[in-house]
């Protein structure tokens, strides 16, 4: 299935007073890498939102598992990749590595999202150009 790699250097403000990453931060590079994720399949959100209609991708199901701490300074590599694809909801798998160790392995359940003509979300089947994507190699 499709996957994406970034590089991310920890930044002083992601620290908590023990110079290690706060914990919550840690979604927040993860939510970014599912981003990257779609744009590395050359679809952005503003395409996704502007183009397709859709909300998005919102976050239905998250765990994580923390093997190694990340402090300011560090350079970590995330490499994102889909692991299950269903009709309108898909999984995500980050893992976080700091000189070459996994510190962190993150899952995500994600469902393509619309607003309805009451302003409310639902579930809508993610496009098939898209679907065909993350299936692929990348």
């Amino acid at each position: 299935m499709f996957h994406n790699e970034r590089q991310v250097q920890i930044e002083w403000g992601d620290c908590d007073p023990a110079d290690i990453v706060f914990y919550p931060r840690y979604f927040a590079y993860f939510d970014a890498s599912t981003g990257a994720l779609f744009e590395a399949m050359g679809f952005s959100l503003r395409y996704i939102r502007d183009e397709l209609k859709a909300v998005g991708f919102p976050m239905v199901d998250t765990r994580s598992q923390f093997f190694k701490p990340s402090k300011y300074g560090d350079k970590v590599i995330i490499k994102s990749e889909f692991t299950e694809i269903g009709r309108a909801s898909f999984g995500i798998r980050h893992r976080l590595f700091n000189e070459g160790d996994l510190a962190i392995e993150c899952t995500e359940k994600r469902v393509w999202a619309c607003h309805t003509l009451d302003g409310s979300l639902k579930a809508k089947a993610i496009p098939d150009d898209i679907r065909a994507k993350m299936l692929s190699h990348g």
